[in-house]
């Protein structure tokens, strides 16, 4: 089965995902319908050819979905109430991402074929690797080298989520702790 073809299925489970995070009235739902997205997103990574996206993207999205529910978790507003202004957001998302979805199948048609792709970056690569940077390793050359800032950005937002997802797991522990000392005091 061409990548295509499971580009646009994983393009229509993220719309779906994003319509039911959309009419879900339990916020952590449509916590866990956006994760879905985000899966997706990295799932398209992996089916062209973009591994270090995709575990960047995965990550990311594993942390980002901690950061959701631990600050949702607990809380008294859990259940959205319906409202006419709800209503018309939801249409005028529903129109954009079936708009989204069009011009997407016209991009993927544009994608040269599976296994054959476009060689001219990577052509360079391979023939002036070696000698611009003088590294043995060719992937480390291209990595360290030419592409270093996107290396930078990645190890960033990663770095950004991890500290995230520790400081919202550390005040929660702590809250827990202040109020079992004060329980103690109390007593």
């Amino acid at each position: 089965m061409p990548v295509e073809y499971w580009l646009i299925f994983i393009l229509i489970v993220m719309i779906i995902a994003s319509i039911a995070a959309l009419e879900m009235k339990d916020i952590l739902s449509s916590i866990v319908a956006i994760g879905v997205v985000g899966l997706g997103v990295s799932l398209s990574f992996l089916f062209l050819q973009a591994p270090d996206l995709a575990i960047v993207q995965f990550l990311f999205e594993i942390f980002a979905l901690i950061i959701l529910v631990k600050a949702f978790l607990g809380k008294d507003y859990h259940i959205e109430e319906p409202s006419r202004i709800n209503k018309i957001l939801a249409g005028v998302t529903v129109i954009t991402l079936a708009a989204i979805f069009i011009f997407s199948v016209s991009v993927f048609e544009l994608l040269p074929p599976f296994g054959e792709p476009l060689m001219t970056t990577s052509q360079y690569y391979l023939e002036n690797g070696a000698k611009d940077t003088g590294a043995a390793n060719l992937v480390s050359s291209i990595i360290l080298d030419y592409r270093a800032y996107d290396t930078l950005g990645e190890i960033t937002v990663l770095f950004t989520a991890i500290l995230g997802a520790f400081t919202i797991l550390r005040i929660k522990s702590k809250s827990k702790k202040d109020k079992t000392e004060l329980s103690h005091a109390a007593k």
